[in-house]
């Protein structure tokens, strides 16, 4: 069903979630200990719901309420978006989860109404990724502190990205054998989340397992394996896919080795490995593509997008690696580089966007008669 709502009607609600990733960054800043104006008491604290939630959950509900088509699937990225202005304006927490409850609860009626259209494993998957983060912010809301709850938040974006994968996958006609495959490895994933509201540390241990599990089938199935060989936007965003599963299975790896960390260098080391290194690494790989079909507005693909990439991993690294030995100042420094890497994307996407109307107001010049 084509969508009523105007690109240009979505514009307010992205950029909020736009405002919610600038705030986030600022609080990850804060909490890395760099001496900035802290803006509000409360910031700080708000680094994960506003980065998951206000920003990522924002854009992803954006994202499907323009694929389902109906009016009423905008209201997930509206109560997030203000969920994000309340946790921003230092609103007490419990308003602001209660307004990222009923977004993650309307995104799953948003993928209800999708199940109900086409019934596949990749549906089912998102569809389990937005429960995942509906738990897990109904967790937030009636107190459970939030490294207890982190994993389900996750969830929410590995299971979401690795349906939109297993959904393309089927331009190679996936076996049994490997739906079997990804069956088992989402199924000992999602395990691990369960385990983890009763027993932390064990549910980490599996999740983590889980982890590795998806990282490897996506590596082995993902289209990008093919699409990498061709030249262009389907390669980059190929590079991206494939180095993000690295960063999902190396998140993984610490989830087993560490178990349930509650705090410091080592839950920094993994949950940054998910983040930014698969999360953002796939956002690179399909800003091109999703940004047009949301707004409109042309991503022209051009070979600088690799330098955001290569310094996303670089970066990550240097924080990642200073987790992991204790060096404090490679932390701050790594993280400062993560926030200026992001900018650098957002700012080169901008320069795209303006290249592409740029091309499109051109005069076409007509041949001499």
């Amino acid at each position: 069903m084509p969508d009523r709502i105007p690109p240009k009607a979505r514009l307010p609600i992205l950029a909020v979630g736009m405002v919610a990733l600038l705030a986030a960054m600022w609080a990850g800043l804060l909490r890395l200990g760099w001496a900035l104006p802290p803006l509000r008491d409360t910031l700080a604290a708000a680094h994960g719901p506003l980065m998951v939630g206000g920003f990522l959950g924002t854009l992803i509900g954006v994202e499907r309420a323009v694929a389902l088509g109906r009016p009423w699937a905008y209201l997930a990225p509206l109560f997030t978006a203000a969920g994000a202005i309340v946790l921003l304006i230092g609103v007490p927490v419990p308003l602001g989860a209660g307004l990222l409850v009923a977004g993650s609860v309307t995104l799953l009626a948003n993928y209800t109404a999708i199940l109900r259209r086409q019934v596949a494993l990749f549906t089912v998957t998102m569809a389990l990724g937005a429960d995942a983060w509906a738990i897990g912010n109904a967790l937030w809301a009636v107190g459970r502190p939030i490294h207890q709850i982190v994993l389900w938040w996750a969830g929410f974006l590995v299971l979401t990205i690795a349906g939109e994968r297993l959904e393309l996958s089927r331009l190679r006609r996936p076996s049994r054998a490997s739906q079997a495959l990804f069956l088992a490895a989402a199924g000992l994933f999602l395990a691990g989340l369960a385990l983890s509201i009763v027993a932390y540390d064990a549910g980490a241990w599996l999740a983590g397992a889980g982890m590795v599990a998806l990282a490897a089938w996506l590596a082995r199935y993902d289209v990008a394996r093919r699409t990498v060989r061709l030249p262009g936007l389907p390669r980059f965003s190929a590079v991206c896919l494939l180095s993000g599963y690295i960063w999902l299975a190396a998140a993984g790896i610490m989830a087993v080795v560490f178990g349930g960390v509650a705090a410091g260098p080592r839950y920094d080391a993994l949950l940054h490995a998910v983040f930014l290194g698969y999360v953002f690494a796939m956002i690179f790989a399909h800003a091109p593509i999703i940004l047009p079909a949301v707004t409109g507005l042309a991503v022209p693909f051009h070979r600088v997008f690799y330098a955001h990439l290569i310094l996303l991993h670089l970066s990550l690294l240097l924080r990642v690696g200073s987790d992991l030995t204790g060096w404090l100042p490679g932390r701050q420094w790594g993280g400062l580089l993560n926030v200026l890497v992001l900018l650098f994307f957002i700012g080169s996407t901008a320069v795209a966007v303006r290249r592409g109307r740029a091309r499109r107001a051109r005069p076409v010049s007509l041949p001499a008669a």
